[in-house]
């Protein structure tokens, strides 16, 4: 009985050695024993191959936890620019004490005349908030170029449309602050009262307006951000693209501060809207171009 025992152990003994010569190294060192169906771990468990944490589940290229992560980069990268704006404040009441400077100079060149100030006034509130934006873009891009920022922002797994848009996001509140101030100053200025319903129309407008010239002015900011000869060079390059977002913005305005008796504002607003959508399109598509020849 003794003999049958040690002959059965021997045996098993030399189909476990020729088992382990048969393993290759890469299982023998992890201590994985393959059964048909799935691979034991050392301890017992189930060592089947899943997906890493981050990696997304399903066979399509673009999907909702994709989306979702670009949406969070976009959101994550606006919010330190928003808190760059907040810490350097002192740049935003200058820009709106800008604004509202340009509307006093220009009301105090027209003089007393109430219809030549009633017909200019959406020119002049265009052209206060162009020179206000031209101001504030021009700062954009320093503090990214000062420590290596943008650098150590490409490094980071966020795509170049993320980065432009975050910054259009807050260059465009950052422009949105502007209008509760310049808004009332203008009408006291050039219509002498201040209607609720108009407020409310031009601040809607000063959205769009926001809109429209906070994407182009990105790209161009961010193209001219490295050149010397940045604060000629921007509104030169910035100043003919926002033609058409001009020219409707300054309609708009003179609807609102004289009154619509043809209801003309649609239209006008119409056009902004397709110009908005458009150069926040293009724009971030081009913005890639203009990181790689930056960095």
């Amino acid at each position: 009985m003794d003999r049958r025992l040690r002959t059965r152990r021997s045996y098993g003994g030399v189909r476990l050695a020729r088992a382990r010569r048969r393993t290759p190294a890469g299982h023998a060192s992890g201590g994985l024993a393959e059964r048909p169906g799935r691979l034991v771990g050392p301890r017992g468990g189930d060592a089947r191959a899943r997906p890493a944490a981050g990696a997304p589940r399903g066979g399509g290229a673009v999907t909702l936890r994709t989306a979702g992560g670009i949406l969070a980069q976009v959101l994550a990268l606006a919010a330190k620019d928003l808190r760059l704006e907040w810490r350097n404040r002192s740049r935003i009441v200058a820009v709106v004490l800008f604004g509202v400077l340009v509307l006093l100079l220009f009301s105090l060149a027209v003089g007393p005349d109430s219809r030549a100030l009633v017909e200019a006034s959406g020119g002049f509130l265009v052209i206060a908030l162009l020179l206000s934006t031209t101001l504030g873009l021009q700062e954009s891009f320093r503090l990214e170029h000062a420590d290596g920022a943008l650098e150590g922002l490409r490094l980071l797994p966020a795509s170049g449309a993320a980065i432009f848009y975050a910054k259009a996001i807050s260059v465009a509140l950052t422009l949105l602050l502007l209008g509760p101030v310049l808004a009332p100053v203008a009408m006291i200025l050039y219509i002498g009262e201040v209607a609720l319903g108009g407020l409310a129309q031009l601040i809607g407008l000063w959205l769009l307006a926001a809109l429209g010239l906070a994407a182009p002015g990105v790209l161009y900011a961010g193209m001219t951000s490295r050149l010397r000869s940045q604060d000629v060079l921007l509104p030169l390059l910035l100043y003919p693209l926002e033609v058409p977002v001009l020219l409707s913005l300054v309609k708009a305005f003179g609807l609102v501060l004289r009154g619509d008796p043809m209801e003309q504002m649609g239209s006008w607003v119409t056009i902004l809207l397709v110009f908005v959508g458009v150069y926040w399109l293009l724009c971030g598509i081009l913005f890639e171009y203009v990181l790689e020849e930056g960095t």
